[in-house]
């Protein structure tokens, strides 16, 4: 180590000892910041009936979670799709928790930059000392017939002081990296936080949609109810006047009742799915929900699936988020390279000082530092190493990110495509079923059916209109899904139900 000083005795003055070298910071290994949770959509083939497909959504972790807003509006709340998404950005814990992670990075950021910018700090103070000596080991041995003595013990004695001290790193290239690696990092908690919203937005638009859905069932079994219930009663009247058996009335209550039955099971699921739509929401648990739009076929149509992926690359921020991690670990290698390079510091005081505050002379004192690092044990070969497996890595997850981007959009794309033959199917065979229901009761009303007949037309129309609704909600959350698959969820949310309502 060389270093340049403002007097020839140097070694002498403060601040003038070696200085440890900078260090590059470590990064973790893995690029990905905090995950907030996961959100699975899924389609499943269907087990029975014209039902091909069956969706489902799943929500879990800080996603599933909500800080719950304290000044909702009173009594009954109505929402729309739009609405509920607002809510979950605002109060989910998933955007919350990254957002004060990116909070943290930003904090991390400043603290690197403080390290290359001046430190400046004013100290005033006022002494009263006394010294003994002896204690320092002066012995002070006068010789015998001088007429003066050493006193042992000094003072006591006072001296003020008011200094302003500057310390400033002129060049370093270690910190300076460390700064740039700590502003990439921030960067990418920023892409980190702005992917959650987009999860959040998966998460509440799909909640929501499968609530509805379970409303539009409800809505239907209510109908069958009804509808099995006039069955039954008119099988009743039939018995009265002589011109049915007993067993179609059996018949037909045994169907009434398991009717009463699927409604009571579907009420109590309706129930549970706005619960968990208001925990996702932030919505407290003890207000009514009422959603206000229901699903509709929409616009079936959607980008060709090149251009979608095109999107996904350009759009997607937890792609942007991983490229952004793989220049963090590049300055951070640039920086652990950097520790052989020679840094420069500047440092020095000036005040006044003297026996009281108003009897003071200025001093002061300059030192600059040229520290340049000869051997250091190795620590800089090891923090290379270590850089470098950081850096490997994070170009390993962003090769694998864009691979499960390009995934995520071609998965999504097959699941829209099938919604949509899904809901044509459906519609016809719903259209089928109804006509044949009334088919079945005009026989039995003109006494040449039984009721047999009725109830096997009601399950038809019971599991296609199951059907109809299940293919409304799988090609509405397919298209919420290849709105995420693409980054775009968010900015499609007001157009997600739009298009002719059944």
């Amino acid at each position: 180590m060389a270093c340049l000083t403002a007097s020839s005795v140097w070694a002498q003055l403060p601040g003038a000892a070696s200085q440890p070298s900078s260090r590059a910071l470590p990064l973790p290994l893995s690029g990905p910041p905090y995950q907030a949770g996961s959100v699975i959509t899924q389609q499943n083939a269907g087990q029975a009936g014209a039902n091909t497909i069956n969706s489902s959504i799943q929500v879990e972790g800080a996603l599933a979670g909500s800080v719950p807003n304290v000044t909702p509006t009173s009594g009954r709340i109505t929402l729309s799709l739009a609405d509920v998404v607002k809510l979950a950005v605002q109060w989910n814990l998933g955007p919350i928790t990254a957002d004060n992670s990116a909070r943290a990075a930003r904090a991390e950021r400043i603290q690197a930059l403080a390290a290359l910018l001046p430190h400046i700090s004013i100290n005033a103070s006022d002494t009263v000392s006394q010294v003994n000596l002896a204690a320092y080991g002066f012995q002070f041995k006068i010789p015998p017939g001088l007429n003066f003595s050493i006193p042992s013990v000094v003072g006591p004695f006072n001296y003020a002081s008011l200094q302003g001290s500057l310390d400033l790193s002129v060049y370093d290239p270690v910190q300076r990296r460390n700064w740039q690696a700590a502003k990439q990092t921030e960067a990418a908690f920023l892409l980190s936080a702005r992917d959650t919203r987009e999860l959040v937005v998966l998460a509440a638009g799909g909640t929501y949609l499968q609530t509805v859905a379970t409303a539009a069932r409800v809505t239907s079994q209510q109908a069958q109810v009804n509808n099995a219930e006039a069955i039954y009663r008119q099988a009743q009247i039939r018995k009265q006047a002589g011109t049915n058996a007993r067993i179609d009335v059996t018949r037909s209550l045994v169907e009434f009742q398991t009717e009463q039955q699927r409604l009571a099971f579907l009420q109590a699921d309706l129930q549970k799915q706005k619960i968990l739509l208001a925990r996702i929401a932030g919505i407290p648990l003890d207000r009514e929900l009422t959603l206000s739009e229901p699903l509709t076929s929409g616009d079936t149509g959607a980008s060709d699936l090149s251009t979608s992926i095109q999107r996904a690359l350009e759009h997607r921020a937890d792609l942007k988020g991983a490229e952004t991690q793989v220049r963090a670990a590049e300055q951070q290698l640039s920086a652990a390279r950097a520790e052989r390079l020679p840094s420069i510091t500047l440092s020095g005081d000036y005040g006044v000082l003297g026996a009281n505050p108003v009897s003071t002379h200025g001093v002061f004192s300059v030192t600059g530092a040229l520290n340049i690092p000869v051997w250091q044990g190795g620590r800089t070969k090891g923090d290379i190493g270590q850089a470098e497996a950081t850096l490997h890595q994070r170009q390993a997850e962003l090769a694998d990110q864009r691979s499960k981007v390009e995934q995520d959009v071609r998965t999504a794309y097959i699941e829209f495509q099938t919604a949509m033959g899904q809901v044509h199917l459906a519609e016809s065979n719903r259209e089928y079923a109804n006509d044949t229901l009334a088919q079945a009761q005009d026989r039995f009303n003109a006494g040449v059916a039984t009721t047999v007949e009725v109830v096997q037309a009601q399950e038809q129309v019971a599991s296609a209109e199951s059907d109809y609704i299940s293919s409304l909600f799988s090609i509405s959350l397919a298209k919420l899904t290849l709105a995420r698959s693409t980054g775009d969820a968010e900015n499609e949310i007001p157009n997600l139900l739009k298009g002719p309502r059944p």
